[in-house]
């Protein structure tokens, strides 16, 4: 039986080199998840941050527009029947509009996921590894 090099090392340590050596590896490859979780939310948080910035910026904008518009299709319809009627016929629709496009956000956002994928599967993989080593 030709055993390695390697094998007859790892005979040779005791219990309590093994021991110590299994909290040492176990510390690193805590700290190392923590390190990557860490890395893949803040990467997550940075993205949706800045996304919820121009959603900010491009709401008001794009409110402002709609203000003229809404001012100049009341203009345009308080010709054909009393600015009142136009003006609450005009705020009817847009009121839809926007109940439409903030419930198809909201739900689209419900499904965003920020669990850290990479670190909940390099942890599982860690504690396979695990009971690998104690058995």
């Amino acid at each position: 039986m030709a055993q390695t090099q390697l094998q007859l090392e790892k005979d040779e340590r005791s219990i309590g080199d093994l021991f110590t050596e299994l909290a040492a590896e176990t510390g690193t490859l805590i700290r190392q998840e923590v390190a990557l979780a860490q890395v893949e939310l803040t990467a997550k948080a940075t993205s949706v941050g800045k996304n919820i910035g121009f959603l900010a910026i491009g709401g008001a904008v794009g409110y402002a527009a709609m203000l003229a518009i809404l001012a100049g299709v009341i203009l345009g319809l308080s010709y054909f029947m009393p600015a009142w009627v136009a003006a609450i016929l005009v705020g009817g629709v847009v009121g839809i509009a926007a109940f439409v496009l903030i419930s198809s956000a909201l739900t689209e956002i419900r499904k965003t996921n920020i669990t850290p994928e990479e670190t909940v599967d390099s942890i599982k993989e860690d504690a396979q590894w695990l009971k690998n080593q104690l058995s």
